[in-house]
């Protein structure tokens, strides 16, 4: 058997590569790819850098076809081929790979060949977590979504009929027919008005001046309808994230669901990078804070204690003196629920049980630090 590291480099690879993400590595290929196909169009730029501009682009093909086959070869061995080969991510890593070698391969003009790199820039698509709500904010409102759909078509319609009955005798040209009218009606009511077309009967636009509110009213009711979606939709995966993070912490383990559900509103999230300086000596506290990951480090005089996983501070401000007595900083990366002021006390007015925890952890630091 080999003992060379490349296998096990290679699975490493492998295992970036089929995540749910892009490597690093990935979007700088598809940064420099775009770019150079820019560069590709530009007549002096390229005449000029000819050389390193094909050079660059056949390396960020030759990393896509790897990425791909790699990708395939992991698919394959884990069982999952078809369902890779289908997918979205399956479908355009292939057509990353493949489109631009099959169409210079087809004697297609180099120039225009290289332009298919354009579906390099669908690679990013499955990293974006946003998309991912997106889709999900458009299911849950495709019915409201679609009725205004159809108030959009109708408006549409009726106003390209109106306005060919109203206009076509005094301009044949612009709307000779409910085609044309159509290009006039599209142009008013998604409020973009070209200007290259306008009714000229007195009857024509006061039409025409009802289809533009009634455009603005469509795409209100459509921006209306999609952010109270998105606020929903952020406002569950904050809930889901939160309540994951607060289970973690043995604090909270012998709470019940009710009472996790409680605390998880009140809490809010917050990742920090290593050495980030959570607390000042002698600032003014307003909130405490658990650890649901990670460790920080307490710099009391003559001494520092490590906090882990499930610990919490930051209390003491806040059942005594407002002062903050210690410098706290992260020693790794950390995510940490905040506690503040308001729902420290109303948390504590709600579960008697965790106000004496909290109590008695606090008066047991005091004598610990004397």
């Amino acid at each position: 058997m080999s003992t060379s590291p490349f296998p096990a480099r290679l699975e490493k690879f492998v295992t970036a590569t089929t995540g749910r993400n892009m490597t690093k590595a990935a979007y700088v290929a598809v940064t420099c790819g775009v770019a150079m196909m820019v560069l590709l169009t530009v007549e002096p730029a390229y005449s000029a850098l000819h050389a390193g501009v094909d050079a660059l682009l056949w390396a960020c093909l030759a990393y896509f076809v790897f990425e791909w086959v790699i990708r395939l070869r992991y698919a394959a061995r884990t069982g999952h081929r078809s369902a890779y080969l289908f997918s979205f991510r399956g479908i355009v890593d292939a057509i990353s790979a493949l489109a631009v070698p099959v169409a210079l391969a087809t004697g297609s003009n180099p120039k225009s060949s290289w332009l298919l790199g354009m579906f390099w820039v669908l690679k990013v698509v499955p990293g974006i977590r946003g998309l991912r709500q997106l889709r999900r904010v458009l299911v849950q409102e495709s019915g409201p979504l679609l009725s205004v759909l159809v108030i959009f078509l109708v408006v549409l319609f009726m106003a390209s009929i109106a306005e060919f009955y109203l206009e076509h005798d005094v301009q044949p040209m612009a709307f000779g027919s409910v085609p044309a009218a159509l290009w006039w009606a599209v142009a008013t009511l998604t409020t973009t008005g070209y200007g290259d077309v306008v009714p000229i009967t007195p009857l024509g636009r006061i039409i025409a001046a009802g289809v533009m509110i009634c455009g603005l009213g469509v795409f209100g009711l459509w921006t209306g309808i999609l952010a109270t979606g998105f606020a929903a939709e952020t406002r569950r995966d904050n809930f889901l994230r939160t309540w994951e993070y607060v289970s973690k912490v043995p604090f909270f383990a012998s709470l019940g669901s009710a009472a996790i559900a409680d605390v998880t509103q009140m809490l809010r999230t917050i990742d920090l990078p290593a050495r980030t300086t959570i607390i000042r000596q002698g600032q003014s506290g307003d909130c405490m804070y658990f650890i649901a990951s990670g460790e920080v480090e307490v710099d009391l005089p003559g001494k520092k204690v490590a906090l882990g996983e499930g610990a919490f501070f930051g209390e003491m401000a806040l059942l005594g003196n407002s002062l903050r007595s210690a410098n706290i900083t992260t020693t790794r990366v950390s995510q940490l629920l905040v506690l503040d002021l308001v729902d420290f006390r109303l948390l504590m007015a709600r579960h008697p049980d965790i106000a004496e925890t909290i109590d008695a952890e606090a008066k047991r630091r005091v004598l610990e630090n004397k």
